[in-house]
């Protein structure tokens, strides 16, 4: 992929793909780390005394660093290399996680949490960056890539995370565990990374379209704009919360938990293919339709069975079609609504818009549930939003887009 290496370079095409597959390693320990704390913050609330409002805050709080940290990232990557600013993403979101043990209470802990997601935002900026203008010929594939590494992680933190708290019957011991894989990470990074992949400036040949809006404040960006906070909330509210709900609601032990709630992650390996139904059909039918189908696995998640298996097919089909499909085609549907020149704050919309309601997600679901119960949250804040975001997305206009 990629292309010959220009006469300046030392690596070939092979070094170079196995050079982004050490970096996809790193984000697949970063995915593995966001699935981690929600597992453990059963644990953390039974020493803290937090409350399910406080609880789910913080367990999508690195969100609000997320959609803060794009700006700031610019910033650096204009003055110092992807490398660096990529190994630093990495030691601030390790250390985040790590120091996260020391907390004395709610707003330190806060604060560490937070900071997670600043180091995660510059993780993905850098490799998107790298993907982009290594990879020009392939990079949908390249970028892509950097989800299904997302489902890895995602199905095996909590399953890993699960073990090692059963093991030493202690929150603190795979939050340290996880805190170091980063830090290995960025070993492996410094030693393996070469500065003609990480640095390179591809072009790519620039095509001019005239499809799509001249402007961000047109009908179809609005009205996405509005379906990413609704689908922030609904997407964090449910991966925030749910192990709690299992450990808490359905007094699932920890490692019965963790492997129901990688399921989740494994759903999400079918990005691909939800990236592909986008492509091929009208982003009212994908979305609406996507969106319909979330609102009916909140409501079985949260009244359903309790056993395992149902609930493990639940948080799958809830990965595939939320990360899988209403993530993935969110983000391009952003995209495709302006002109390409336009682009790049087309997607900072989609980023920020998601992220800051993500951020509060978790408090919300767990104030709903701390004052009516589990499945009063499940009705209001995952099946009746995402049934108003279905009947949302049936008013996008498609012509209007560059699809």
């Amino acid at each position: 992929m990629g292309g010959d290496p220009t006469p300046g370079e030392s690596g070939t095409r092979a070094v170079a793909i196995g050079m982004y597959c050490v970096l996809l390693a790193s984000y697949s320990v970063n995915a593995a780390d966001r699935q981690l704390f929600p597992l453990l913050a059963h644990d953390v609330r039974l020493q803290y005394g937090f409350s399910l409002a406080d609880t789910g805050l913080l367990t999508t709080i690195f969100t609000l660093g997320l959609a803060v940290a794009g700006l700031p990232t610019g910033f650096l990557l204009a003055r110092f290399s992807r490398k660096t600013v990529l190994l630093a993403g990495i030691g601030i979101f390790s250390t985040g996680t790590a120091l996260t043990i020391l907390s004395r209470g709610f707003p330190d802990m806060l604060v560490y949490l937070a900071a997670t997601g600043i180091g995660e935002a510059m993780q993905l900026t850098v490799m998107i960056a790298i993907a982009a203008n290594y990879f020009v010929g392939y990079r949908a594939a390249a970028i892509g890539s950097m989800n299904v590494f997302f489902g890895l992680g995602a199905f095996s933190g909590p399953i890993l995370g699960g073990l090692l708290l059963t093991s030493y019957r202690s929150w603190h011991a795979p939050m340290i565990a996880f805190g170091l894989f980063g830090y290995l990470m960025i070993a492996a990074i410094a030693v393996t990374v070469r500065p003609w992949f990480s640095e390179t400036h591809r072009a790519a040949n620039a095509r001019t379209d005239h499809l799509g809006a001249p402007t961000l404040v047109n009908r179809n960006t609005v009205i996405l704009t509005a379906l990413s906070v609704i689908g922030g909330l609904v997407l964090f509210g449910f991966t925030g919360m749910y192990p709690t709900y299992l450990r808490e609601g359905l007094h699932y032990t920890p490692r019965a938990a963790g492997f129901v709630a990688s399921f989740y992650g494994a759903g999400a390996l079918l990005s691909i293919g939800g990236g592909w139904l986008g492509d091929r059909f009208s982003p009212r039918t994908v979305l609406s339709a996507a969106f319909f189908c979330i609102a009916c696995l909140g409501y079985l998640s949260f009244h359903g069975t309790g056993a395992m298996a149902p609930q493990a097919i639940f948080a799958f089909a809830y990965g595939a079609i939320g990360s899988g499909t209403i993530y993935v085609n969110l983000a391009a549907y952003h995209v495709k609504a302006v002109r390409s020149n336009l682009s790049s704050r087309a997607s900072g919309m989609f980023v920020t818009s998601l992220y800051a309601a993500a951020a509060g997600a978790g408090y919300l679901m767990g104030g709903i549930a701390g004052h009516a119960g589990w499945a009063l949250a499940g009705e209001l804040q995952i099946s009746l939003l995402a049934t108003l975001a279905g009947s949302l997305a049936l008013t996008l206009r498609p012509e209007h887009m560059a699809l």
